[in-house]
């Protein structure tokens, strides 16, 4: 684990810091789909992202799920630190966009490195200042984007997570992704192909 943990985060913190999150972090791998945290839950560690792609959601008063962020390789997501510091029950559902390896740390050890260690307070900073910009762009593409600007942009930050340059998602994980119906997306992608912005094929999207 101390190579891994050093391969991905030696940039970010310092040696004292990475030889605690060793001795009290584990690490768990989880497989795309996969439900991490469910709203009303209460979180007991905090997960900082390996490998793969973590897919951060709000739920309305209505069931309805609605597309906040995605977090990368080396992010966190900010608004579970905030439920593990209150000890408050969860706001959002996180799920798993693809296989993941996590790094999960404990709660009683949040407090205490954001007064022993300034790269912990800069990158706790920094991922509320990120998360931050990404729910207001969310906020702003529900506010004053039509639905094909929104999908462009969604297919946009989505092919960033991909390797080989396809988004490996159905019509209807789109749709529920951006509040939407079906139908809809089915009609704007096809539009997008017809432009030459993307190519459709069997459950997924070739971005051009």
């Amino acid at each position: 684990m101390e190579e891994i943990i050093k391969e991905h985060f030696g940039f970010l913190f310092e040696k004292e810091l990475l030889d605690e999150m060793e001795k009290y972090g584990r690490i768990k791998s989880v497989k795309s789909g996969e439900n991490l945290v469910n709203v009303g839950e209460y979180i007991r560690s905090m997960p900082l992202v390996i490998s793969g792609t973590i897919k951060v959601m709000r739920e309305d008063g209505e069931g309805y799920e609605l597309l906040l962020y995605f977090l990368d390789r080396s992010e966190t997501c900010t608004m579970m630190m905030d439920c593990c510091m209150a000890n408050k029950k969860s706001e959002i559902i996180a799920i798993a966009e693809t296989d993941a390896e996590l790094l999960l740390l404990p709660i009683k050890k949040m407090e205490e490195w954001l007064t022993r260690y300034k790269s912990w307070r800069n990158f706790i900073f920094k991922s509320y200042n990120d998360r931050m910009h990404e729910i207001l762009k969310s906020l702003d593409n529900i506010a004053f984007k039509k639905m094909d600007e929104r999908l462009l942009h969604y297919l946009t930050e989505k092919q960033k997570f991909s390797k080989n340059g396809l988004i490996k998602n159905t019509h209807q994980q789109i749709a529920d992704d951006l509040h939407t119906s079906r139908v809809v997306i089915s009609r704007l992608l096809k539009k997008l192909e017809n432009d030459g912005k993307i190519k459709l094929q069997r459950n997924s999207i070739q971005y051009i």
